[in-house]
């Protein structure tokens, strides 16, 4: 189905719903909010990546780990973290998802050192990003968005700040489309 079939049934209220939450530096942009320790998101994984690869360069897509408080998925961000500092995130987003759903998830911050150690990354400059201010303001930041996007769970969109899609029982052509309706808005 073409993504102008769908968008003809696209409904404010149903489809998306306005949020209050916070301006993107750049739009547009869908923002995923998600933890690796998460089974949803996990499955969602397998949906969301053709979307990407069908917004291309129309939106700029971007990802905020959930840490809800919890230990285990504040370990989680943590891994992001790194997978950023590393410039490794799209090399290893697939693996820490394995890690953490099909292994064993991170129980400690030793954990999260060994799997980038396993990645190829120096254990020093493991340790250096780990001692670094940088990952206090990173872990911040993801919480602050999370607190301010006004999701109630996760895996949850954000279109540029401000539309929350709703992702349940959509293909990646539907999803695709919906992504790009709401990003002209």
């Amino acid at each position: 189905m073409s993504a102008a079939l769908f968008a003809a049934d696209f409904v404010e209220g149903k489809d998306y719903v306005k949020v209050e939450g916070f301006p993107e530096a750049k739009t547009p942009v869908v923002r995923e909010f998600f933890s690796y320790n998460c089974p949803h998101c996990y499955r969602m994984e397998h949906t969301l990546s053709p979307v990407v690869k069908q917004l291309g360069s129309d939106v700029s897509f971007e990802r905020t780990p959930v840490g809800a408080g919890r230990p285990a998925w504040q370990l989680s961000q943590l891994a992001y973290y790194l997978a950023q500092t590393f410039k490794v995130t799209e090399q290893s987003h697939g693996a820490i998802f394995k890690q953490v759903q099909e292994l064993a998830p991170f129980a400690t911050e030793a954990d999260v050192k060994r799997f980038f150690e396993g990645q190829g990354i120096a254990a020093a400059d493991i340790d250096k990003a780990l001692a670094s201010a940088d990952r206090s303001f990173t872990l911040m930041g993801y919480d602050n968005q999370t607190a301010l996007s006004g999701i109630s769970g996760v895996p949850s969109l954000l279109v540029n700040g401000k539309y929350m899609l709703n992702i349940q029982g959509r293909s990646s052509e539907e999803l695709a489309a919906l992504v790009k309706f709401v990003a002209k808005l």
